[in-house]
């Protein structure tokens, strides 16, 4: 996710504010007279907007990709909360308790069970926000991961360390959780069983591993991490850590064996890249950066996993991230700052892909 719930705060701070129409992508294109954007997004036929308004991001598609779930933030609600939504973008509904701050949630395979992380345990009011005056970080909220049915009920927790435990994905055959955890003094990348058991841990590298996903075929994980390059990058990656925080400025995509084995970089931009997402052939992904434009400008790309045949998907000038396919690699969700009718909002997105 990617998939951290404060990625929503790179989402806010990249927003412009468009007052255009959400309904007619035709018209947006004829009435900017900048640039064509809409016309180089050649992989992205059919866009609809599914959200209308709020902070909406991380969604991510049932095994079937006929439903979604995602994270919301809009009143009621003071902070992110999950929600599941049919892929058409009908029957809108709260699947998290309400209490405390969630984010990084997926559907069972079987459509038994979803996961997402939740703070409610350590408080029911939402935390507090990250202090700004160290630069632009992230904040490590006290998550743990909870499992429940697809209506909310039925409440587990799977995860009962003192920190950072969040951004857990199901495996394609519902076997396996990966998740990113604080547990060890750093930021790793684990595997657990459905229910909590046969912990592993898979990265063992300073810098933060996170937002990891499996390939469709479960062989792979995809995923995002930091790698300090001098004592000084070192120093302040730990400094920051203990007060739980995270500077994400430098981000590369990595790939693994989904035992831990084999693991490689991909990307070397240099850049803040995450939200990774194979393609269902396996031999490309979809990930989020700021490589092409300004540091404040995301854009989705497509790259193959030996790092070449870089190639640019987005093309709207604010933030485009989280994508995802279906297991069919027919449909192509993200998450946009495209066509706000208010400043500071981030909507969710379908489209038909085209290769």
């Amino acid at each position: 996710m990617n998939r951290l719930t404060v990625l929503i705060a790179m989402a806010l701070l990249v927003a412009i504010g468009n007052a255009q129409d959400p309904q007619s992508t035709t018209k947006t294109a004829g009435a900017d007279t900048t640039s064509n954007w809409l016309a180089q997004e050649r992989h992205l036929k059919h866009v609809k907007m599914l959200t209308n308004g709020g902070e909406n991001a991380e969604a991510y598609f049932s095994s079937k990709a006929d439903m979604l779930i995602y994270q919301t933030s809009h009143p009621p609600y003071q902070c992110d909360q999950i929600f599941l939504m049919n892929s058409d973008g009908s029957s809108k509904h709260i699947v998290s308790s309400g209490k405390g701050r969630t984010t990084c949630s997926f559907i069972a395979p079987d459509y038994q069970r979803i996961i997402y992380a939740s703070t409610h345990a350590a408080d029911t009011l939402c935390p507090p926000k990250p202090d700004l005056s160290k630069g632009y970080v992230w904040a490590l909220f006290d998550y743990d991961i909870y499992s429940a049915k697809l209506d909310g009920t039925d409440l587990k927790n799977l995860t009962n360390s003192p920190g950072y435990d969040a951004e857990a994905v199901y495996s394609p055959d519902g076997s396996k959780i990966v998740f990113t955890s604080k547990r060890s003094g750093d930021l790793e990348i684990y595997t657990m069983n459905p229910d909590g058991s046969a912990l592993k841990q898979l990265t063992h590298e300073l810098g933060y591993d996170g937002g990891a996903f499996f390939s469709y075929d479960g062989k792979q994980i995809i995923y995002r991490a930091s790698r300090p390059k001098t004592a000084k990058d070192s120093a302040d990656y730990v400094a920051l850590l203990k007060e739980n925080l995270v500077r994400p400025s430098q981000l590369e995509i990595f790939i693994m064996d989904a035992d831990g084995t084999h693991q490689r970089q991909i990307t070397r931009l240099g850049k803040a890249s995450f939200a990774p997402y194979l393609h269902p052939d396996g031999k490309r992904l979809a990930f989020c950066t700021n490589y092409g434009g300004s540091i404040r400008e995301f854009d989705i790309y497509l790259i193959n996993v030996d790092g070449t045949g870089l190639e640019r998907v987005t093309h709207n000038p604010t933030f485009d991230g989280f994508p995802m396919w279906s297991h069919d690699g027919k449909k192509f969700v993200f998450c946009s700052n495209r066509y706000n009718q208010q400043p500071n909002e981030t909507n969710v997105f379908i489209a038909d892909w085209a290769d």
